[in-house]
């Protein structure tokens, strides 16, 4: 006869009276319990007059998304389940269930305290010997934003778009004038389209006002130099075309997102897909930890002006770092060149990706475009990094940094920010690296 286990759902059992005893000793949730209890109270956004309803303790909190982040558990509703549901989960909550408003609250008015715990757990990193500030590797990535696409919009159109609103909106204005509600049902509806078109007329109006904004700021930043090379073009006498003066008014391809405004299309490279995205940037210990000692997060798709800033961020936050890696997309011959006047190596790819494979498996080009002539600063980096140990060196990038992302996109899951607007967006990043570190430090501490 089949024996089985016996699985009756009818018995009745006891709970632990330690919620401790259900979850291992080695687990992610001691970790992080233990390294929030590092961070000091005064960090937190805490209401200290006393009034209102008691507040949730902090620590918990931050203990709370911090495990959640970094077990792919990013909505603040599916946060309050977990509260619930996963015995974990309930252990660092003690038991409690702040709900979903609560926890939203919590994470958009608490950077400082994220910050805060990502420095104390690179410090401890230190104490454990496990943190060399030693060579570093600097990537970027392109995550989506809480936005479609499909909603940003051109300039020339949103102006066009506003003058065809405004003539249906006069015209429905007309029409429900002169229309008898009580004789003509099918007209009740009219007052929900003029809302509906004033609705998104004023949203365009916003479009353009933002795309108009920055134009004239970024005019009036242009001014001075514009101004200084039609004082030369007049000390030459007027020879040579004459400089264009900065324009206050958009240019018609200009857009603008109408969901997130401050989200930017980008994509990967030239053969992928364009995206309503963010450019998130991270600086990784190359020297085996492969902690994130420095996270950023840019409206530029482009990472060209982005290698100097967060080398001054790893420099604030641990040290300073003696060498740096970044593929092609860092090349920069003024930040190069800086960070060699400050005693820093830096290891730049300076080769195109449009470089073949010697098995390519895309078709061979008509004809070989002629070669652009190389940079001063570009001959000696290529001159450098034929070296047999830059080559050593510069072999660590894509086995240090790349992994990480890979790790926080495809094992978090973190694909796409919930928050809308670059402030947010880089407390949700600063908080994904948080989690990141506290699950690469709890494996290298096993």
């Amino acid at each position: 006869m089949a024996r089985f286990i016996q699985a009756d759902r009818n018995q009745p059992f006891l709970l632990p009276p330690d919620l401790r005893e259900w979850v291992p000793v080695d687990d992610l949730a001691h970790f992080v319990v233990e390294a929030a209890e590092r961070v000091d109270l005064s960090t937190f956004k805490i209401n200290h007059r006393g009034s209102g309803s008691e507040q949730y303790p902090p620590r918990m909190m931050l203990a709370l998304l911090v495990y959640c982040y970094a077990n792919g558990i990013f909505s603040s509703r599916k946060i309050e389940r977990a509260t619930h549901f996963d015995v974990r989960v309930r252990f660092i909550s003690a038991n409690t269930h702040p709900d979903h408003d609560t926890i939203a609250a919590f994470r958009r008015e608490n950077e400082a305290a994220f910050t805060a715990a990502f420095l104390k757990v690179l410090e401890l990193a230190k104490e454990l010997k496990l943190l060399k500030v030693g060579m570093i590797s600097v990537d970027g990535t392109k995550i989506n934003a809480n936005a479609n696409i499909h909603k940003s919009i051109r300039y020339d159109r949103a102006v066009e778009l506003r003058k065809q609103l405004r003539l249906e909106i006069s015209e429905l204005m007309a029409k429900a004038k002169s229309a008898d509600a009580a004789s003509h049902p099918e007209d009740q509806k009219l007052p929900a389209e003029i809302a509906r078109r004033r609705d998104l007329h004023a949203k365009l109006d916003a479009a353009c006002v933002r795309l108009e904004t920055a134009a004239r700021a970024r005019a009036e930043a242009e001014r001075s130099d514009y101004e200084k090379r039609k004082q030369d073009h007049d000390d030459r006498g007027g020879a040579g075309r004459p400089p264009t003066a900065p324009s206050e008014v958009p240019a018609p391809q200009e857009q603008t997102n109408m969901t997130d405004p401050e989200s930017r299309i980008m994509r990967k490279n030239k053969r992928s897909e364009y995206r309503q995205a963010y450019n998130a940037q991270a600086a990784v210990d190359a020297d085996g930890s492969q902690l994130i000692l420095a996270n950023a997060v840019t409206q530029c798709a482009s990472d060209a002006n982005e290698l100097v800033p967060m080398v001054n961020m790893v420099e604030t936050n641990v040290g300073k770092p003696e060498c740096v890696l970044a593929d092609t997309g860092y090349a920069n011959g003024k930040a190069v060149a800086e960070l060699e006047q400050r005693k820093i190596d830096p290891l730049v790819a300076t080769r195109g990706s449009g470089n073949r494979r010697t098995h390519d498996f895309r078709p061979v080009p008509a004809e070989k475009p002629t070669p652009k002539e190389k940079s001063e600063w570009v001959e000696k980096m290529q001159k450098k990094m034929s070296g047999v140990i830059a080559k050593a060196k510069y072999a660590k990038r894509k086995c240090t940094v790349e992994p990480v992302f890979g790790i926080v996109k495809q094992a978090m899951g973190f694909r796409q920010f919930l928050l809308r607007g670059i402030d947010k967006v880089r407390i949700e990043f600063n908080l994904v690296a948080l989690a990141y570190n506290c699950r690469r430090l709890h494996t290298l501490a096993l």
